[in-house]
């Protein structure tokens, strides 16, 4: 089973997972991090990869961290909107 990270609030976990897929243009939460990782050119895989750098890991997580980040601006701006 692959290593989850620890949330503030797990009940927030489908929710995240929904919104890596959406960021990573998939509807299938578990492989928006292997379609981050090929974009950006990461040889992740389904399993160990302690092989990997520190560098190459940086580049998946930032791929989709940045990415979400915008991704929940835009959505606050949308709810904003609405409420104007």
């Amino acid at each position: 089973m692959p290593r989850r990270n620890k949330i503030l609030v797990p009940e927030a976990r489908k929710g995240l997972d929904q919104l890596k897929a959406k960021v990573a243009g998939t509807n299938n939460p578990e492989q928006a991090k292997f379609e981050a990782a090929a974009e950006v050119g990461v040889p992740l895989q389904q399993g160990y990869n302690g092989k990997l750098t520190a560098e190459q890991a940086g580049k998946v997580g930032g791929r989709l961290g940045g990415s979400m980040v915008k991704e929940l601006v835009k959505m606050a701006q949308e709810n904003l909107d609405k409420r104007s």
